[in-house]
């Protein structure tokens, strides 16, 4: 039977709501007197449920990039009886430097991509749905926000993410639009931003599956935010941070997430590299890591139904397998 949150720590209406959570407590199997690392807190769902597993003996380290996660960090020590910090930052960093000091877990959780918290407060300009600043930065300190993007990046530069990050289809359209339109006055708002995406579109694109500027916003939010960088440098430095038999949970909500996160199992899992006509192994090279499924678990229909922001979800997790560095 899947386990309730505590009842100080059950989503509110403008909580985010944690996706694939029994799945991710399965995965990540954690025990009591373990360390737990997640790397994106957000408002704490996934962090109460594994610090439950740890029946009030262990630690949690929590991370989040976003200043008003702190919050609901402190509701969430109010919930449980472990151990638990917040470190404040971009997981794409904090990770290394934990693990350069030396830091060990036995679970470590990465739930990419934006949290409900953020997309529900227009104000943080993230949603193509509502008209707010242009904004879309996960952590409001930082200097470049979409408005930058979209006013100062060559067209060329903004064609390029808007394909690569967000698959758009009509991206050299779309740029060039914006360059057009800001020639006469700089963007201020999301909506402003829909309006030109939309009209630099062929009719058909704009009633077809999605909300037109869906991708270009995903673009846009990926690039302030360096989260492909961020995952990248975040993987190693996680498996470097595991002890033996420790595991790593990541969900991802965009094949580009997943495609990361797939080749890096994938290569960490490999043991072997010598060429096939060796007739024995001469490079000493074992597998660091063993894959829990070999297909990313999905949510299920009715997860969906009740939360259709999980629909893309996808879990991809493993245990570490090689012995620790010395």
């Amino acid at each position: 039977m899947p386990r309730m949150l505590p009842n100080v720590l059950q989503p509110r209406a403008t909580d985010h709501v944690p996706v694939l959570a029994e799945e991710v407590r399965e995965c990540l199997a954690v025990r009591p007197g373990e360390t737990v690392v997640d790397a994106t807190f957000g408002a704490g769902g996934h962090a109460a449920l594994l610090a439950a597993d740890l029946h009030g003996r262990g630690k949690l380290i929590a991370i989040d990039r976003d200043p008003t996660a702190r919050t609901y960090f402190e509701r969430f020590q109010r919930g449980v009886r472990v151990n638990a910090r917040l470190l404040r930052g971009d997981f794409g960093v904090v990770l290394p430097q934990l693990a350069s000091n030396g830091v060990r877990a036995d679970a470590i959780l990465l739930d990419l991509g934006v949290s409900s918290m953020q997309l529900d407060r227009p104000e943080r300009g993230f949603s193509y749905a509502a008209d707010a600043p242009l904004d879309m930065r996960m952590d409001p300190t930082q200097e470049r926000s979409a408005r930058e993007l979209v006013n100062e990046w060559p067209e060329r530069d903004l064609a390029a993410i808007f394909r690569r990050y967000g698959e758009e289809r009509y991206a050299k359209q779309i740029a060039r639009a914006i360059v057009r339109r800001r020639k006469e006055r700089p963007f201020e708002r999301t909506g402003e931003l829909v309006d030109t995406i939309r009209a630099a579109m062929p009719a058909p694109a704009r009633f077809g599956e999605g909300h037109p500027a869906k991708r270009v916003f995903q673009a846009l939010r990926i690039a302030v935010n360096d989260e492909l960088d961020a995952l990248t440098a975040a993987l190693p430095a996680a498996l470097e941070m595991l002890r033996p038999g420790g595991r790593l949970a990541v969900i991802s909500f965009h094949s580009l997430e997943d495609r990361i996160v797939k080749r890096f199992l994938r290569e960490r899992e490999r043991g072997c590299t010598c060429p096939p006509e060796l007739p024995v192994c001469v490079c000493g090279r074992e597998p660091e890591l063993r894959a829990i499924q070999r297909r990313p678990i999905r949510p299920s229909q009715a997860e969906v139904a009740a939360n259709p922001r999980a629909a893309s979800a996808r879990l991809r997790a493993a245990v570490k397998t090689a012995p620790e560095t010395p």
